[in-house]
């Protein structure tokens, strides 16, 4: 039976963390349950539950992506289930809903994205022809961008499925590799099995990736004040920036848009706020890919600020008719 209970302050009662329950969501919460451990002194237990993004065999793009992952963890919140979820940031649409309180983002991992290729093979040294599998219209667009314009011929074949079964499809000889976010791995503890880091330069990541969100119900104020004490200040500076460049672009989490903010130091000062985004064609045959600097933001509506501008002049460039269906 379901404990609907409101949360109290006592250290006797376990805090439950409500995760997907994907090998990968539960390392993730594993790591983060930990260190509420640490802030909260109190035991910390994982509520597993099933997103219509885990169950639905479909492709991300056709069942729309946005929320999918993330919309049974948040009722389970808004319920009472569970006092405190923890998501990917780049699955979490770009609206905060009423109830709900964003109340840590902490140290970003990698943000970059992988190749897991067969023979231990690069990006580079893929032979023609080659196919490489994933789930994501902005890897698809710009991996092929990147082939039109070095010459090289590449098939991108759409993928669903957890980090076993996609990266099985190279083990079988299906394909020759896959694209996975490097931070997913990093957390599985198999980067082991990475055959080349993918620079930002020829993919840039999804809006948020290699971020975690932690969230919790707004009527839970004390609770809030301790998973803050995770929140790293520049991870959400950066992710911020990224993600309103997304919804200027009213684009879903299944769009072709890649973003990525960070920090430019000159020397040991760090002086300003780089925010770099893309929107391609799924063949690659048409990209818009901008980048804009502003000094580091003394709040979240300066991130956001900077994220709306470039978004502008990328809507300028034509990015609206790169996306596909916009999101409603």
């Amino acid at each position: 039976m379901t404990d609907n209970s409101t949360p109290v302050a006592g250290a006797d009662k376990p805090l439950r963390l409500g995760t997907r329950r994907s090998k990968l969501a539960m390392a993730q919460s594993g790591m983060v349950a930990d260190a509420v451990s640490e802030v909260t002194g109190r035991a910390v237990e994982l509520v597993e539950i099933t997103t219509y993004g885990d169950t639905s065999r479909e492709h991300l793009a056709q069942i729309g992506g946005t929320g999918v992952f993330v919309a049974a963890l948040r009722d389970a919140l808004l319920r009472g289930e569970v006092d405190f979820a923890v998501h990917s940031l780049k699955d979490l649409p770009t609206a905060q809903p009423e109830g709900l309180v964003l109340a840590a983002v902490p140290v970003r991992e990698d943000p970059r994205d992988v190749l897991v290729a067969r023979d231990g093979l690069t990006f580079e040294q893929l032979p023609s022809g080659a196919r490489i599998g994933t789930g994501s219209p902005r890897r698809m667009a710009q991996l092929n961008a990147y082939a039109r314009n070095h010459g090289l011929d590449i098939e991108t074949v759409p993928i669903r499925g957890n980090v076993d079964t996609r990266i099985g499809f190279v083990r079988s000889g299906e394909l020759d590799a896959v694209v996975l976010a490097a931070a997913g791995l990093s957390r599985l503890g198999r980067t082991g099995e990475v055959t080349d880091f993918l620079s930002v330069d020829t993919v840039l990541p999804a809006p948020g990736q290699g971020a975690l969100a932690i969230e919790c119900a707004e009527t839970s104020a004390d609770l809030a004040a301790a998973l803050a004490e995770l929140d790293d200040p520049y991870t959400r500076a950066a992710v911020t920036a990224e993600r309103a460049l997304l919804a200027a672009l009213e684009a879903g989490c299944s769009a072709p848009v890649g973003a990525l903010a960070d920090f430019l130091a000159d020397g040991q000062a760090v002086n300003e706020l780089r925010l770099r985004g893309v929107v391609g064609s799924t063949d690659g045959s048409s990209l818009v890919q901008l980048s804009t600097t502003g000094p580091v933001p003394t709040s979240q509506d300066d991130a956001a600020a900077l994220g709306r501008e470039l978004a502008s002049e990328m809507l300028a460039k034509g990015a609206a008719g790169l996306m596909g269906e916009r999101a409603l």
